[in-house]
């Protein structure tokens, strides 16, 4: 469970002081799926960042209930290109130093799990993008996270490959129970994997309007009229058509 409470976040440049959020408050159930959306520039990263505890807010407060395990996938997929698909993912569990016998075991499940088996010696630079997104989620799933990060993940995909790792996703979230946060731009992408939809107005961001949205990821949802009346009015709220914070 998350509760961000009147939080905000500036930045000093060339001597100034940059607001980045205001006043941002909100409630997330355990094992929720949510999706954080805006304009360029709002502080949808930031707002990731402040909840996997990357960055600390200027005033108010972010309760994250007991301590749970967090997984992070960076927009750039953040994998190192001297290191092979096998040792990215294991990544983080040599950092936690974890025995080599269960990292590799760990390891090689992943890469059957995520369709990569008999690529664990390549190099990212060998790999396609979408493959490359598979290591980083890979990566992220390896240390068993109870809350998964996402900051515009599948930004750089074809469509075709965003829509069968968006479906990825949602297998395993479904599969492991695992909360997630994602950042994006996508309108479509928002209303598909969330089922609590936070709109951020132009920085500095505060809360437009928050959207339950309890069909998210439900089968056959992006081909039914609920979820075209859901972008249309992500849709609008991003236009300045509707206005006001909502909780």
């Amino acid at each position: 469970m998350i509760t961000v409470h009147s939080v905000n976040l500036s930045f000093a440049h060339n001597g100034a002081t940059l607001p980045v959020l205001r006043d941002i408050s909100f409630h997330l159930e355990s094992e929720d799926y949510c999706a954080i959306i805006g304009p360029s520039g709002c502080g949808k990263t930031s707002l990731l960042f402040l909840l996997a505890g990357l960055l600390q807010p200027d005033s108010g407060t972010i309760d994250i209930t007991g301590s749970p395990r967090s997984g992070t996938i960076l927009q750039n997929f953040g994998l190192f290109p001297w290191k092979t698909v096998s040792q990215n993912i294991a990544l983080g569990l040599v950092l936690q130093k974890r025995p080599p016998h269960e990292v590799r075991r760990r390891v090689d499940s992943l890469l059957e799990e995520m369709g990569l088996s008999g690529f664990g010696e390549h190099f990212p630079g060998q790999l396609s993008g979408g493959m490359q997104q598979r290591v980083a989620l890979a990566r992220a799933l390896a240390i068993e996270p109870d809350i998964l990060f996402m900051d515009e993940p599948l930004s750089s995909l074809d469509a075709l490959t965003r829509e069968r790792l968006q479906n990825l996703i949602v297998d395993i979230r479904q599969a492991k129970g695992i909360s997630t946060v994602l950042v994006t731009h996508s309108i479509e992408e928002a209303v598909f994997l969330g089922r609590t939809i936070i709109v951020l107005s132009g920085r500095p961001g505060r809360v437009l309007q928050i959207i339950d949205n309890p069909d998210a990821d439900t089968d056959n949802f992006r081909q039914s009229d609920t979820f075209f009346q859901r972008c249309i009015a992500v849709r609008q709220i991003l236009a300045g058509e509707v206005d006001g914070p909502h909780a």
